[in-house]
C-alpha cells in the first residue's frame, strides 16, 4: 500500500468534476496552498472547456487528460459529478487508484449506487467514503455541512476538518449518509418544484398576492417572496443536475419498495425547467443577469410566455 501522508495539506487532491462544486472546492483548497488537480469531460470541448481552463489557470489547478491520469497521482479523490455518473466515475477511476488513496463520493446518489461505487474503489485498493452534502454549497463553500459514511469515515473525518470541511460521521455503514440526504431531498427539491408550479399558476390566474398571503399565515417564519425567488433561481440555473439527483432520490424510495410518485414528479418538473433554460427562455447561460432576478414574477412571466408561444405553434 502506498504511504499516504497523515497531513492532508500535503496531499495531492484530485477533483473529478470541475463544475460549480469542483471550482468552489478548488478555490478554497488552493487558498491553503494545497496541490489540486482536476478532470472534467467538458475539457474535451474547446468551447465548454474554455471557462474551465481559464479558471484552473487563474487558481493554480493542474488539469488532467482522463480519470486515470488524475487518479493515478491523487492521494485523495473527490468525485463531484452529476448523480447519474457516480458509479461510472468510480468505475473509470478504480483501475488507476493509488493503493490506500481516499475516494470521497460527493455525489447525490442512492444508497445502492454508493454501495456499488464503493465496491469498485475498495476492490482496487482505494478507500471509499460516501459524502452527503446537506445543503446548497455556494453560501457555505468548503464548510458546507457534510455527512460521511463507510468503514473509513471515522478516520477521514478529522483529516477533512483539517482542510476546512465541516465533516461529521453519520455511520460506518455505507448508505446511511446518502439515505439522510435523499430523504431530505424528497422535501427540499420537492418544495422547489411545487413553488415553481404553484407560483406560476397563481401568476397566470392573477391570484399570487392572495396565495402568498395565505402561505405566510400558515408558515409565518418563511419570507415567501424571497424564498420563491431563490427557488426559481436555483432550478433555472441547476435544474438539469437537480433532476438527475431527484431521479436518484426516486431510486432510493424505490429501493425500499415504495412507489416514488412525488420524487418522480419533482424530477420531471426540474428537468422541464432545465429544458426551458437550455432553450434560452431565461436569457443566455453564463451571461450577467441569467436567473438572477430578485422577483420570481419575472421568471414566472417568462415561463407563461413560453407556454403561450408553444401552444400557439401547436395550433
Amino acid at each position: 500500500m502506498s504511504v499516504i501522508s497523515t497531513d492532508p495539506k500535503q496531499w495531492n487532491i484530485g477533483l473529478v468534476g470541475y463544475g460549480e462544486v469542483g471550482r468552489i472546492l478548488a478555490e478554497d483548497l488552493r487558498k491553503q496552498d494545497v496541490k489540486v488537480t482536476a478532470y472534467d469531460i467538458k475539457l474535451r470541448s474547446d468551447q465548454a472547456g474554455g471557462p474551465l481552463r481559464d479558471h484552473a489557470s487563474a487558481h493554480g489547478v493542474a488539469l488532467k487528460t482522463s480519470h486515470a491520469d488524475l487518479t493515478s497521482e491523487a492521494d485523495f479523490v473527490i468525485s463531484a459529478v452529476t448523480a447519474s455518473q457516480a458509479v461510472p466515475v468510480a468505475q473509470a477511476c478504480a483501475g488507476a487508484v493509488k493503493q490506500g488513496a481516499w475516494f470521497l463520493d460527493f455525489n447525490s446518489a442512492s444508497p445502492g449506487a454508493k454501495q456499488r461505487a464503493a465496491a469498485l474503489i475498495d476492490g482496487n485498493g482505494g478507500r471509499y467514503v460516501e459524502g452527503a452534502v446537506m445543503t446548497s454549497i455556494p453560501p457555505y463553500r468548503i464548510k458546507v455541512p457534510l455527512l460521511l459514511g463507510g468503514a473509513g469515515a471515522e478516520k477521514l473525518a478529522p483529516l477533512l476538518v483539517g482542510l476546512g470541511f465541516d465533516a461529521k460521521v453519520a455511520s460506518p455503514e455505507l448508505g446511511v449518509a446518502s439515505a439522510v440526504k435523499m430523504c431530505r431531498s424528497v422535501m427540499i427539491k420537492g418544495m422547489e418544484a411545487m413553488v415553481i408550479e404553484a407560483f406560476t399558476t397563481a401568476r397566470a390566474y392573477g391570484v399570487e398576492d392572495a396565495v402568498l398571503a395565505s402561505l405566510k399565515e400558515t408558515f409565518p417564519s418563511i419570507d415567501w417572496e424571497k424564498q420563491g425567488a431563490y427557488f426559481f433561481q436555483r432550478v433555472i440555473e441547476h435544474g438539469r443536475r437537480r433532476s438527475e439527483e431527484v431521479r436518484e432520490v426516486a431510486e432510493t424510495v424505490r429501493e425500499i419498495g415504495l412507489t416514488p410518485w412525488s420524487a418522480q414528479g419533482t424530477a420531471e418538473r426540474q428537468a422541464w425547467v432545465a429544458d426551458l433554460a437550455d432553450q434560452g427562455l431565461f436569457g443566455t447561460k453564463g451571461e450577467e443577469g441569467f436567473a438572477r432576478s430578485k422577483d420570481w414574477r419575472t421568471e414566472a412571466d417568462r415561463i407563461l410566455a413560453g407556454i403561450a408561444s408553444n401552444n400557439s405553434k401547436k395550433n
